[in-house]
């Protein structure tokens, strides 16, 4: 589901950027007007973005190889990072130096009935796509609140799309307030100084988005509920003594490693050593089904000041 409505999500960005970047380019060509070409370009980065994050959700379907035995996962947190730097560079950095050209040698508007009407229209079209982008959000945060979900999600597009949404209609907010502004004052400082805005506030979006993409590409490990729930899996089994060490990480948005290390009695045999470890694997696969790739080290527990230090551990109980 996960993956169904990201896709969902991501066409509806797609589908109104494009129309939008469209319209915007064809209203500052006849108006002249530098808010809307930093929207226009703001868009058209978008539109690539959409395209970017599409293409990272298909790369990642890949199955694993002998080069990459763990597959393809993390190409989705790839393409994300690179939608975040373009971000930055193709919508903020250019905004920004518009607004400052501008600044420096404003002009008249001409036809400026053409950006107000063409800035109404993207509203409607970027409240559509977030609107899409907020139902399939809910679908998978529960009862996260919106900056914990964007923080925590390990599937980044739907965060990545939200972001762009937001910003987006921000963006037009500010470009709408730019134009009239001019149109009433008959400067066009202000003008320029809306593309500025815009470009402010798309810097800030691709370093929240490049921080958090690069916090998943780093790596990151299962959430305290899931770790809970693996945990207390292994602990229930009647075959385990205890639970020494555990180790989780995220192969992509839909897929988890979890390696452990358990003590099992001395008496076992080693068929029975192993009959338990599949148990074990099954329990945890059915607690959290996201937990694909398992890996459980058999080991006898070894209380710290006892035998060989490199054998010491400290138990994780499930009341810890």
């Amino acid at each position: 589901m996960s993956t169904e409505g990201s896709n969902r999500a991501i066409v509806a960005a797609l589908t109104a950027n494009l129309g939008i970047a469209v319209a915007k380019f064809i209203a500052w060509a006849v108006s002249g007007s530098s808010s809307m070409l930093g929207e226009a370009v703001h868009s058209l980065a978008d539109t690539g973005n959409q395209v970017l994050l599409l293409r990272g959700g298909r790369v990642s379907k890949k199955r694993a190889n002998a080069d990459h035995p763990f597959g393809f996962g993390r190409e989705r947190y790839v393409y994300a990072f690179v939608v975040s730097i373009i971000l930055f560079t193709v919508g903020g950095v250019f905004s920004l130096y518009e607004g400052v050209d501008k600044i420096q040698h404003p002009h008249p508007l001409e036809n400026v009935w053409i950006p107000i009407v063409v800035l109404l229209i993207a509203m409607v079209l970027e409240g559509f796509s977030l609107r899409t982008a907020m139902r399939e959000s809910n679908r998978v945060r529960g009862k996260d609140s919106w900056i914990t979900f964007i923080r925590r999600a390990k599937a980044p597009e739907l965060p990545v799309v939200l972001l762009e949404d937001v910003a987006a209609l921000a963006g037009l907010v500010f470009a709408f307030l730019g134009v009239m502004l001019t149109i009433i004052t008959g400067n066009g400082v202000w003008d320029a100084i809306g593309t500025i805005c815009i470009g402010v506030l798309l810097v800030l979006v691709a370093i929240v988005l490049g921080i958090e993409t690069k916090s998943l590409l780093v790596g990151e490990g299962a959430s305290a509920g899931d770790t809970e729930r693996i945990r207390d899996a292994i602990n229930a089994d009647s075959d385990v003594e205890s639970l020494i060490h555990m180790k989780t990480l995220y192969l992509g948005p839909e897929e988890l490693l979890v390696a452990a290390k358990v003590a099992f009695p001395t008496k076992m045999k080693l068929a029975e050593v192993a009959a338990a470890i599949n148990s074990l694997e099954a329990r945890v696969r059915a607690e959290v089904p996201i937990a694909r790739i398992i890996y459980i080290e058999p080991d006898v527990y070894v209380a710290p000041g006892e035998g060989n230090p490199s054998t010491e551990a400290i138990i994780i109980r499930a009341a810890d």
